[in-house]
């Protein structure tokens, strides 16, 4: 089983960046698939972008262009890079193991002026 941690969310201005990460213990994280996913008030959860073993990677179309997907193996952590934020990517943002199914306990990220 894979635990997961997410840090990094917070109060941002529309226009500004966030960067978050999520750490992982427990288990071989270099051959996991990772993906942060929101969920916003209301709304089911969706993907926002997945990075594969080999560092392949897939956005959703809001995203693309704005946000970044890494991962460090060598820490065990995955992380987003948030760029050019709109009052619409307000959500709470969680991180998942796709291969185990686990999910972060979730960072809200409110972009606001």
């Amino acid at each position: 089983q894979v635990q997961l941690v997410e840090s990094g969310g917070g109060l941002v201005q529309p226009g500004g960046s966030l960067r978050l990460s999520c750490a992982a213990t427990g288990s071989i994280f270099s051959s996991y698939a990772m993906g942060w996913y929101r969920q916003a008030p209301g709304k089911q959860r969706e993907s926002v972008a997945v990075i594969t073993s080999n560092n392949s990677t897939n956005y959703a179309d809001s995203v693309k262009g704005r946000f970044i997907i890494s991962r460090d193996n060598a820490k065990s952590t995955v992380s987003l890079q948030m760029n050019s934020l709109k009052p619409e990517d307000t959500a709470v943002y969680f991180c998942h193991a796709l291969a185990t199914g686990s999910w972060g306990q979730g960072t809200q990220v409110t972009v606001s002026s």
